[in-house]
């Protein structure tokens, strides 16, 4: 079968991969939609993000919806044909963390397209995959394209989570591409009563402007904007950084009040972190990483249309186009937000 291989910085290839074998408790998928995350774009672009480096070839891609096209003989509740969400948390269910029923901190975790550990574990974007009935979520209603936004929507599910009740507060997003943009989604979604959003180019920014927020700032064109923000020790509740960028970090920490919780969602790699301003303010920092229980939640969002992403699905190629798609997704100048692959 066909499938997007990442061999090391800008050298991606669509070749042949072998297809898993299914037992009488898995399901076979045709995929049908794929999109490409940030961190495909890590690996497209540096060969990784921070510490953690390709040292063999991987098939990448986590966001993946397809339909059910085969069925073991032990499964139920699930038929041929059926639209799913394939989440690609695999956590083991037998670790310490597991047990704790902590599944994003899984020992053993088998995360689609992830060079963590080595051997790594092999992506979704391919044209079949074998899958667990826990992976699948039903998704006739929606389309293949907004099924697979349920992976980026449930990593700011999870990162919602950290928040705890965003109702009434004043909330600051730190970078708006996907994830900063459907945390956007999620703080308005939830009450928050004052919205600001910062990213370094205006692309981005055009998006967020279609949800409605408070305040939208270029923070390479205008850093000033921010200022006002940063007055008397800070003015927002909660603060989302998605940019995982050292700018984004320090502005965070500077605009957030006393007391305040900073929920570090972007991960772009290692960073300095601004100690003094952070101690003295007396402030939370929390670090939020993939998802677990939130997966089927994003799906129950989307199709009760108290969540719309499709304003935010910009671009879609074939598989034979992948690597225009990963090109097109790097450049700010196409009105690019989400890219998806079509493998079907």
């Amino acid at each position: 079968m066909k499938s997007i291989i990442i061999h090391s910085a800008y050298d991606l290839r669509v070749e042949n991969y072998p297809i898993e074998e299914m037992d009488e408790n898995q399901i076979e998928i045709n995929t049908s939609t794929g999109g490409v995350c940030g961190t495909d774009l890590h690996y497209y672009q540096d060969g990784g993000f921070g510490s953690i480096k390709l040292k063999e070839p991987m098939i990448l891609g986590h966001e993946v919806s397809g339909y059910i096209s085969k069925i073991g003989k032990k499964v139920n509740n699930l038929k041929e044909g059926d639209l799913v969400a394939i989440s690609p948390s695999r956590p083991c269910n037998s670790c310490k963390y597991c047990a704790q029923g902590i599944h994003t901190q899984c020992l053993n975790m088998r995360f689609y397209g992830s060079a963590m550990p080595f051997p790594h574990i092999q992506g979704a974007f391919r044209e079949k995959l074998i899958v667990n009935p826990s992976q699948c979520v039903l998704a006739n209603g929606i389309s293949p394209g907004e099924a697979a936004m349920a992976e980026p929507l449930s990593v700011c599910l999870h990162a919602a989570t950290k928040a705890k009740n965003l109702f009434g507060k004043k909330v600051l997003i730190i970078g708006s591409g996907p994830i900063g943009t459907l945390c956007t989604l999620i703080a308005k979604n939830s009450g928050a009563s004052n919205i600001t959003v910062t990213d370094i180019n205006d692309n981005s920014l055009f998006f967020t402007n279609k949800i409605g927020v408070n305040k939208l700032i270029n923070s390479r064109k205008n850093p000033e904007d921010l200022n006002i923000y940063k007055e008397d020790k800070g003015n927002f509740d909660i603060t989302f950084e998605c940019s995982g960028s050292q700018s984004g970090l320090k502005d965070g920490i500077e605009s957030t009040k006393p007391y305040g919780t900073i929920i570090q969602v972007g991960l772009g790699g290692d960073l300095t972190f601004p100690l003094v301003p952070f101690t003295s303010k007396e402030l939370i920092i929390k670090g939020t990483f993939r998802f677990h229980l939130e997966f089927p939640l994003a799906i129950d969002l989307m199709k009760k249309g108290i969540i719309n992403v499709k304003p935010f699905i910009t671009h879609t190629f074939s598989l034979d186009e992948a690597e225009k798609a990963f090109k097109t997704a790097l450049n700010p100048n196409k009105k690019t937000m989400k890219t998806q692959i079509r493998f079907k």
